[in-house]
């Protein structure tokens, strides 16, 4: 499953939610018709999103807590009904999504696709987050670092999140002076790190 968006606040009273965007294509991923699997929980996740890394810089409609208390479930899927910009972020109105307490209770819902519905990058210097997850991280001498846990999308670069082996994480900008080498038929980033980067 790769992570393509994250539902945020509500945006009016009809339903529509902003949405934080975690993909390169948000127009394919977010056009009307498309469905979206669903993993609840506010926290950033673990796990691969498809958004392009360059070396170089079916459930039922949800339904709102009856009057008895029930607990609200975000249903398995959600389907796009339309989409639009709006002062810079995403705005989505998803099927069965029909008021603002609705689309309050889905904050914080990931959103994703199936990995086999993403294709590789043409550009032989990109790469989709879920090919780099699970790669060993090496330094060019060999010496294995670990292995890449996740990829973090911060507004000043992408970031590798390396998981050391004696637990602790690093981050490493996913940049080609730092980055040399992506191997992905020998299951393998290649890192020259600056001194004190991995202490971080």
């Amino acid at each position: 499953m790769l992570i393509v968006g994250r539902i945020g606040k509500p945006h009016g009273i009809r339903g529509e939610v902003t949405v934080e965007v975690r993909t390169d294509e948000p127009e394919a991923r977010f056009a009307p018709g498309m469905v979206l699997r669903t993993e609840p929980g506010a926290a950033p996740p673990a796990v691969p999103s498809d958004r392009v890394l360059r070396t170089e810089p079916g459930a039922a409609p949800p339904q709102p807590a009856s009057e008895y208390g029930e607990p609200f479930r975000v249903p398995a899927e959600l389907t796009v009904e339309a989409a639009r910009w709006h002062q810079g972020r995403l705005l989505v109105a998803f099927e069965g999504v029909l008021d603002r307490d609705v689309a309050e209770a889905l904050r914080g819902t990931l959103l994703a696709v199936d990995s086999a519905d993403v294709a590789p990058p043409e550009d032989p210097e990109e790469f989709n987050d879920h090919q780099l997850v699970g790669l060993a991280v090496v330094t060019p001498a060999g010496e294995r670092l670990g292995e890449v846990a996740r990829i973090d999308h911060a507004p000043a670069s992408d970031l590798l999140v390396l998981r050391r082996p004696e637990g602790r994480t690093a981050l490493i900008p996913f940049v080609k002076a730092i980055v040399p080498e992506v191997d992905l038929a020998g299951g393998r980033v290649v890192v020259d790190p600056p001194a004190g980067l991995l202490d971080l």
